[in-house]
């Protein structure tokens, strides 16, 4: 299993972020699939200010970004998701063009000290 850390902003504007939590109370079931089948054992969001933090652990025999990706440009269900979760989106400062979530660094490991 590996674990991947990510971080995306959302728009300062407290009636969008309500609505974007709101929202993941309970994600589409297409949505959930799509997360599920591309090897996503868990994933957890967290959020300070408008700053998110994802964490996800995927099954490294199953999970490809690469192939993630191109599913959920495939399928009109997740593509419509994601266009709606850009409306309280916006990407870090130091996110590259074209991007949202954007992987975070390990700077830090209890276990290896």
């Amino acid at each position: 299993m590996q674990r991947y850390a990510l971080a995306l902003d959302l728009k300062d504007d407290d009636s969008l972020i309500a609505e974007y939590e709101k929202a993941h109370q309970k994600i589409w079931p297409e949505v959930r699939d799509h997360l599920r089948e591309s090897g996503i054992q868990s994933m957890e969001i967290y959020r300070l200010g408008t700053r998110l933090f994802m964490v996800m652990e995927v099954d490294d025999l199953v999970f490809d970004p690469q192939a993630k990706e191109a599913a959920a440009n495939a399928n009109p269900a997740i593509v419509q998701w994601e266009q709606l979760m850009w409306r309280y989106q916006t990407p870090t400062p130091w996110t590259p063009s074209g991007k949202k979530w954007v992987a975070m660094t390990r700077i830090f490991d209890l276990k290896a000290q």
